[in-house]
Formats: structure tokens, C-alpha cells, sequence
């Protein structure tokens, strides 16, 4: 079993080690989703992450990109990782195939309270591809399920073809005392759930605070709107978690580019409880 405290990088954060592509799905046109697995059979062996947590893959002779990974972190054996093609180095990777190889670096950074939510009901709240960071932490909850309360899913993405992991989201919903709850801010033909923003999802589902714990993650407009709307539900900073995004380049916090405030999100992030990095939250300029 993983433990909830923070697992450290290897001893040289910058040692890049080749992964092999074995799995690859094309979520959508410009998404897809990568299973790696180590060339060296030592550091399949001894390779662990925690929900949340992120590598950075590097690409040889071209560079390296944050992603995080969403396999479970107690089959670290397959590492998954979900990528949009919007750089450089990502529109490389998207051209990679089975049997192709890329470099990790990492894990870095922490990851969800999975030890805190433990007999607790754990409302997760997402947007866009914003679901990826949390897609380990729900697929860990659903491998213990006797160890978490009440399972509240939310997720919302702005069209129906944005929607990844479809097969996963109708996989979350069969398990006893679990809701999924889904929203698209534009209609489409075969689109049979809520239309709107995902946070008017919030109405359809009965929280109670002393109880509860969130994670969210997406848009921090999304985030902001929602942290406010729980706020009056009573639900408490210290209960909820975000996972932020920003640019990272070194995942140690040496180079600066993922500052927030006093915070480097490599490694004070991605996730934080939210009474730590809200006075930040949606601000420009830290």
C-alpha cells in the first residue's frame, strides 16, 4: 500500500531514464493518452508515485513537458499519462507510436490527500482535461471502495466532444454510493446530460460538510466560482484541495517559472489545500 506522505524523487532529480510506449489512445483530435513502461527492469521495480503527482516526459533532442500521471500509483509497473498537443515538444509526442521512446524524469511535485479521505465522502470536482490529475486518485478510491464514503463526481467540459475518458466515467457510475454528474456548456445530439456549467451541477448533490472532503481541478476561473458556491455550503478551506496548473521546466523549483506567490507548484503543488494557496487563487501578476 502507498503511504500518504511525500515520495521523493530519485536521488538525481535530473537522471532521465527511457520508457518505451506500449499503449496509445487518441482521445480526441488533439489528445491522447500514453502507457509507458521502463526499459530497465530495476526501475519498474522500484519506481512510485502518488495520485497527483507528475513527471516530466523529455523527448530526445527536443525537450521535456509536465504531465501527470493517471494510472493507479499501486500498479506503478504502467505509467499513463494524457497529453494535449499544443507545443512543441507535445506535437512531437503526439506523433510517436507504439514501441517508440520517450524519457521520464520525476515523479515530482505532491499529490491528493488519499490518506485524509479515508472514511470520508470525497466530492471531486473537474473541468476540461482538467480531469487527468485526479483520474489516479479516483481509480484508487474505486480499487479500496470500503475505505471512502459517499463518491461524488462532477465534471464539465465546454462541448460533448470534449469529454474524455467516457468509458471511465460510465465505469465510475456503476459503484454503489457513487454519482456522476455531468455538464456541457453547449448541446449536441447525443449529449443526454446536464447543459450548462458544471457548477449549477451542484444542486443535484447533497454534501455534508463535517464529513466531506473535495478535489478539484480545471480552469481556475472554474475553480474560483465553485471554491465561492461551496464556501456558503458550509464546506471549509481546509477541506478542499486544488491542483494548479502552470509551466514548469525544472520540477524542483530552481528555475521559477511555476511560481505562484511564495509557492513553487512543482514541488509545494500541483495539489494544495485550498486555505494555503487561496490568497493567490485567479490573481495575475504572482
Amino acid at each position: 500500500m502507498i503511504s500518504d506522505t511525500l515520495i521523493p524523487p530519485p536521488t538525481n532529480p535530473f537522471l532521465i531514464y527511457p520508457a518505451i510506449i506500449v499503449g496509445k489512445t487518441q482521445e480526441s483530435p488533439d489528445i491522447l493518452s500514453l502507457r509507458l513502461q521502463f526499459e530497465d527492469s530495476e526501475m519498474r521495480e522500484t519506481f512510485r508515485f502518488k495520485a497527483g503527482q507528475f513527471n516530466m516526459l523529455y523527448v530526445f533532442g527536443v525537450g521535456e513537458v509536465a504531465i501527470s500521471i493517471v494510472s493507479d500509483p499501486d500498479e506503478p509497473e504502467f505509467l499513463d499519462h494524457t497529453i494535449r498537443v499544443v507545443g512543441r515538444v507535445t506535437n512531437v509526442i503526439g506523433h510517436m507510436d507504439i514501441g517508440d521512446t520517450l524519457g521520464i524524469r520525476g515523479p515530482f511535485g505532491k499529490g491528493w490527500p488519499m490518506e485524509e479521505a479515508k472514511g470520508k465522502d470525497v466530492v471531486v470536482i473537474t473541468g476540461g482535461l482538467g480531469c487527468a490529475p485526479v483520474v489516479g486518485a479516483i481509480e484508487y478510491m474505486f480499487r479500496r471502495r470500503e475505505e471512502y464514503g459517499a463518491i461524488k463526481i462532477i465534471h464539465g467540459v465546454k462541448t460533448p466532444h470534449d469529454l474524455l475518458f467516457r468509458e471511465r466515467f460510465d465505469q465510475w457510475r456503476r459503484h454503489p454510493n457513487t454519482d456522476v454528474l455531468l455538464a456541457s456548456d453547449e448541446p449536441g445530439k447525443t449529449w443526454h446530460y446536464h447543459v450548462g456549467v458544471v457548477t449549477e451541477l451542484f444542486d443535484e448533490v447533497e454534501v455534508h460538510p463535517d464529513k466531506a472532503i473535495v478535489m478539484m481541478c480545471g480552469p481556475e476561473i472554474m475553480m474560483r466560482v465553485a471554491v465561492n458556491m461551496l464556501s456558503h455550503r458550509g464546506l471549509r478551506p481546509d477541506g478542499m484541495y486544488v491542483s494548479l496548473e502552470r509551466h514548469m521546466e525544472c520540477g524542483i523549483g530552481l528555475c521559477g517559472h511555476c511560481q505562484m506567490g511564495p509557492f513553487f507548484l512543482c514541488k509545494d503543488g500541483p495539489v494544495m489545500r485550498l486555505d494555503t494557496i487561496l490568497p493567490f487563487l485567479g490573481k495575475s501578476g504572482v
